[in-house]
């Protein structure tokens, strides 16, 4: 009889009540890991909440109301809380999450002894990660996704952190080829660098017939749909510029962040108001008939590792406009699947009029990603925990 693997799941990125689509993908993958019968899986969730006042924020207060413990979705989930200094504390927040949550890990360790540890998230997971199984003498997987490899291996005190952590992990895991490729070029070692893609649930991003269900939207014409925060990396508002040349199109923006205001007003500075729809942050199950009613996703990043949002769009049959960022090419190898754009409003026109005046059929669109499936990604997630672990 196989032994169980005992997993320490640690991320920062993880839904909560507060926060229902927040690395979702996380959770799917986390999910699809416990299912196995050969597996035991129990998620550390550290939560930042700032000092005084800044903690009496309503982001922060809903932080603070969520349960320590909880049964989130089927996952044993603990949610202990760490000081976070906004801004300016993201050297130090390795550091403080070990603090926190260093003597629940020892407690739980001695329950029921850990196998490995794995970190969803290069920073600040993958530092702290290494901590903790030093604390606990086990080994540790380190995952990157994109911002955390680009972003914060761009600050000095904290890349010395993620190489440090890289060096002395069992094994690590990138969302994409282009991705691994990065990681090595900010000095990691290839060998250890495993392409791990993320899943998908085929049976809910599927194509629709995309005329009823536009009708069912109140859109005549073209349809377009932006999925992601809405930040400044996410580059929503080029996409809202190229509305403006693309006469009776629709632009559906789903999700919620900090430049939200901005983009109204673009919106309403270049005539665009009834035109661009502000959806907020759509739960993810109603994302799929959104992105099926679509006539094409546009996604045009300044950085990525490879968006869920790509492989969901081209699951629906819907092509996909996108950057020259992370795995775009890996994705999008064929004329059906869609365009790798420069990142300007003229490059997403004419991409979008090149798609628009010859549609590809639904069905080539999603033989793209046919090979993606959470299926494949528990399959291989465990594969690399159970040799990082020394039970292959």
């Amino acid at each position: 009889m196989t032994q169980t693997l005992r997993i320490l799941t640690l991320s920062t990125l993880f839904p909560n009540a507060a926060a229902p689509n927040f690395g979702i993908f996380v959770e799917r993958q986390t999910a699809e890991l416990a299912r196995r019968p050969e597996t035991s899986v129990t998620v550390v969730n550290p939560l930042g909440i700032p000092f005084w006042p800044l903690d009496r924020l309503t982001q922060y207060q809903a932080l603070g109301q969520l349960p320590e413990q909880e049964t989130w979705r089927g996952l044993d989930v603990f949610r202990p809380r760490f000081r976070l200094v906004p801004k300016i504390g993201g050297a130090s927040n390795p550091r403080r999450i070990v603090k926190a949550i260093l003597p629940l890990a020892k407690a739980l360790h001695d329950k029921a002894p850990f196998d490995l540890i794995d970190a969803e998230f290069f920073y600040p997971d993958g530092p702290a990660a290494l901590q903790l199984a030093e604390a606990l003498d086990i080994p540790f997987t380190i995952k990157a996704r994109g911002a955390d490899i680009h972003h914060w291996g761009s600050d000095p005190k904290c890349r010395v952190q993620i190489l440090r952590a890289a060096e002395k992990a069992s094994a690590l895991l990138a969302v994409s080829g282009a991705l691994k490729q990065d990681m090595v070029a900010l000095g990691m070692d290839g060998r250890k660098i495993s392409v791990h893609y993320t899943g998908l649930d085929q049976g809910s991003f599927a194509p629709l017939d995309r005329v009823a269900a536009k009708k069912e939207l109140g859109v005549s014409g073209p349809l377009f749909i932006t999925t992601g925060a809405l930040i400044a990396r996410k580059n929503q508002d080029l996409v809202i510029r190229a509305l403006a040349q693309i006469p009776d199109a629709t632009l559906l923006l789903a999700g919620a962040g900090e430049e939200e205001q901005n983009y109204r007003a673009l919106a309403d500075q270049l005539g665009l108001t009834d035109r661009v729809r502000f959806l907020g942050s759509v739960p993810h199950e109603q994302l799929p008939k959104l992105t099926a009613a679509a006539d094409i996703a546009i996604l045009v990043s300044k950085s990525e590792g490879l968006a869920n949002a790509w492989v969901e769009a081209l699951a629906c049959g819907t092509p996909i406009i996108i950057s020259e960022a992370g795995g775009a090419r890996e994705l999008v190898s064929s004329r059906e699947a869609g365009r790798v754009v420069d990142q300007t409003p003229d490059a997403i026109v004419a991409a979008a009029r090149a798609i628009l005046s010859a549609p590809p059929a639904q069905d080539r669109v999603r033989l793209s990603v046919r090979n993606f499936s959470w299926q494949n990604n528990g399959d291989q997630l465990l594969t690399i925990l159970r040799q990082a672990a020394g039970r292959d």
